[in-house]
């Protein structure tokens, strides 16, 4: 932590004191988000995947949660840009999660419609983004570091670019990686010690949700999840408890690897796969074996369902080493997106 970030954000951090929607134009029309707005924008997302990440798409209920969140007001926090006859051309949200323990985060979501990309809506949208982001980090009286944040696909570089003109840097980068379910190494051993490697169960959530924050507590950018956050991820229906493996030491939860399968996306891929969301070990498990053994339970379980390739995205920088990990059990890289940040 620098002198600066032990300033409280309320005086480090110059913010507009109100926001005013941008100025309509003869083709296009501005307005605040509805929670009602999530098939509508759902709808322009897979428009906009076409162009950034064509093999995965954002689902109705993945809209709904980032619109219907405690901490979130889609009418102060989200735009919507619409054309002169109403089609949703361009959304923006602006989220900051709740709680914070070190780092005080806010994400820029959202994006344009490729066919109507380069006539400044971007520009527009990112400005006002950038603006209420701001406003939400000068109303905290925390004495934190504070990142400003978006994710660009490389594949997409308009968008990087835009950012970059706001003032954002690249940071970081992650690499979506892919493994044919039948050709993947068989799973290992779990290390000694009283490992257990048994499915996700409900009873275990809680567990796994505290193990989580510990795994991740020295990852690029990561702060605790609290509750509400992860109750939202595990109650989606692209979650896959029997696909998900938990490791166990009597009852201790020492790692654990989330699956989701969202259908809708196989289409796009040309294959049917299921996602890995989370991997992690707690420290004193690390460099053991584990998280091998755990992705090698999920592996079989994917075949056993019939799947046949598992994805999933690693920090390229991780300090676990997780890239070597996943490259060892026949993961190939894809794409690779970009965070992009300010820092207050």
């Amino acid at each position: 932590m620098t002198e600066n970030d032990r300033i409280p954000l309320r005086e480090r951090v110059q913010a507009p004191s109100s926001l005013t929607l941008p100025a309509d134009s003869a083709h296009y029309r501005w307005r605040t988000l509805r929670r009602d707005d999530a098939a509508l924008v759902t709808s322009l997302a897979e428009r906009m995947s076409v162009r950034d990440h064509p093999a995965w798409s954002e689902s109705l209920e993945e809209m709904r949660d980032a619109l219907e969140r405690s901490w979130v007001d889609p009418s102060a926090d989200g735009l919507l840009c619409t054309d002169a006859g109403g089609a949703a051309v361009a959304y923006g949200l602006v989220t900051m999660p709740p709680d914070p323990e070190s780092l005080v985060r806010v994400f820029l979501a959202g994006g344009v419609d490729p066919t109507h990309r380069g006539r400044g809506i971007g520009r527009t949208l990112l400005a006002w983004q950038h603006d209420r982001a701001r406003q939400m980090l000068a109303s905290s009286d925390l004495a934190l570091p504070a990142w400003v944040m978006s994710h660009a696909a490389e594949i997409a570089p308009e968008h990087g670019a835009l950012l970059a003109r706001e003032g954002f840097e690249a940071a970081r980068y992650f690499t979506t990686l892919e493994c044919e379910v039948a050709s993947a190494l068989p799973a290992g051993p779990a290390p000694e010690g009283g490992v257990r490697i048994e499915p996700f169960r409900a009873e275990y959530s809680e567990a796994v949700r505290v193990a989580k924050n510990q795994a991740f507590a020295d990852h690029w950018g990561s702060q605790p999840m609290g509750s509400e956050q992860w109750q939202s991820m595990i109650e989606l229906p692209t979650f896959r408890a029997p696909l998900s493996r938990v490791a166990l030491v009597d009852d201790e939860v020492v790692g654990f690897v989330t699956s989701e399968v969202n259908e809708d996306d196989w289409a796009r891929q040309g294959f049917s796969s299921g996602y890995i969301g989370l991997v992690g070990t707690v420290r004193p498990w690390r460099r053991r074996g584990l998280a091998s053994a755990l992705l090698g339970a999920v592996l079989e379980a994917y075949s056993l369902a019939g799947l046949e390739r598992a994805v999933l995205d690693v920090d390229t920088e991780s300090p676990t080493g997780a890239l070597g990990v996943y490259t060892a059990l026949g993961f190939t890289p894809t794409t690779r997106d970009v965070a992009y940040r300010i820092v207050y």
